[in-house]
């Protein structure tokens, strides 16, 4: 069911007094509206009434005080639990964009490693999915950690890792500049980067390098490990023990992005189940879980006839082709992480999972 108040969010008091006349204490996704019916921000809330009620509290230059100032009505959906809230809020997020949830819902516990697009793409790590990235890989659990490996991986495969600002000129565009150019930094100098920015490299070659590193971070391949255990070995037989300190540092950094990497791979994986949850009022749901994202979910059925439609809904969603294990879906990472946070959040929920199997 879904509600709404038609006053301007200008007359406060009479905003406060519709929000405690119409709505309820129950699980819900809410949206601020603004005079265009443009959705400016999305949240949710365990009790409805409580949570729109802190709004008109809230001082300026409070987060709240501003959300509630830009805007001219309040619409909710009421869920049938708090599962279901998050879940509608990820998803109302993914759908409308809201300006206030972009600029201010910044704070992310999980680390994300991200390939950016362009001629010359980059490697880095970032908390969101920002327009220009085409792959991302993760999460991972600290972000020194992971600015470390990232920063010796850039160095090993020669990839950037200077402002989006920064020209790029490949080497093919060498004929449009009259006179030899410089790297915009000394990492060219210093061997740790290809020089995208001065037509050291073709785009060609350079991809070649972005390729291995998603192949290392995949799985496909070790050549970024292997190299740096040549370097090392080569240290020890010329007795350069400082070197040879050096290329171990290096060596731990990538055998840590490694074995991160496969972590955070199998922790997708292991959402996969049917996932019994409890609603508020009776309205228990199951949701079909599926390498962490809910691909379907239903009233949970209790009788024989619905458990066996329900089977036949299960069989039908294992026939479909498993999604390849990386890269993560751009457009849906959000959910992966909220589904990660819940169960991490509250693990009894996960004895009322099932496998797919068990239902057949």
């Amino acid at each position: 069911m879904s509600r709404a108040t038609l006053l301007p969010a200008t007359d406060l008091d009479r905003l406060r007094r519709r929000i405690r006349a119409l709505t309820e204490n129950r699980p819900a996704v809410y949206r601020m509206m603004s005079a265009t019916g443009r959705v400016l921000y999305v949240g949710k809330a365990r009790r409805l009434r409580t949570r729109l009620l802190t709004y008109f509290r809230a001082e300026h230059p409070d987060k709240q005080a501003r959300i509630l100032n830009a805007a001219s009505d309040i619409r909710w959906d009421y869920a049938p639990s708090e599962f279901a809230a998050l879940l509608g809020e990820v998803r109302a997020i993914r759908e409308h964009r809201p300006p206030f949830n972009v600029a201010m819902n910044r704070t992310r516990r999980s680390v994300l490693v991200k390939v950016s697009g362009g001629a010359a793409p980059k490697l880095y790590a970032g908390a969101t999915v920002q327009q220009d990235d085409r792959r991302a890989y993760g999460p991972f659990p600290s972000l020194g950690r992971t600015l470390d490996a990232l920063r010796t991986l850039n160095d090993l495969l020669g990839i950037r890792d200077c402002g989006d600002k920064v020209p790029i000129v490949l080497a093919a565009q060498e004929d449009l500049f009259g006179a030899p150019r410089t790297a915009a930094c000394i990492r060219h100098e210093i061997g740790a980067c290809l020089g995208p920015c001065a037509g050291f490299v073709s785009e060609r070659d350079y991809r070649t390098r972005i390729d291995m590193a998603e192949a290392f971070l995949e799985g496909r391949t070790l050549e970024p490990l292997a190299r740096v255990i040549a370097a090392m070995a080569q240290a020890a037989r010329e007795e350069s023990f400082e070197r040879a300190a050096y290329w171990r540092d290096r060596f731990e950094r990538l055998e840590w992005l490694l074995a991160a990497t496969s972590r955070a791979r199998a922790a997708v994986d292991l959402l996969t189940f049917v996932y019994r949850d409890p609603g508020d009022f009776g309205d228990d749901r199951a949701y079909l879980v599926r390498h962490g994202l809910v691909v379907a979910q239903y009233p949970w059925p209790g009788t024989p006839i619905e458990r066996e439609a329900f089977r036949g809904v299960v069989t039908d969603q294992l026939a479909q082709p498993t999604p390849p294990p990386w890269p993560l879906p751009l457009e849906r990472i959000d959910e992966i992480l909220m589904l990660m946070a819940w169960f991490r959040r509250h693990p009894d929920s996960l004895r009322r999972t099932s496998a797919f199997k068990d239902w057949l």
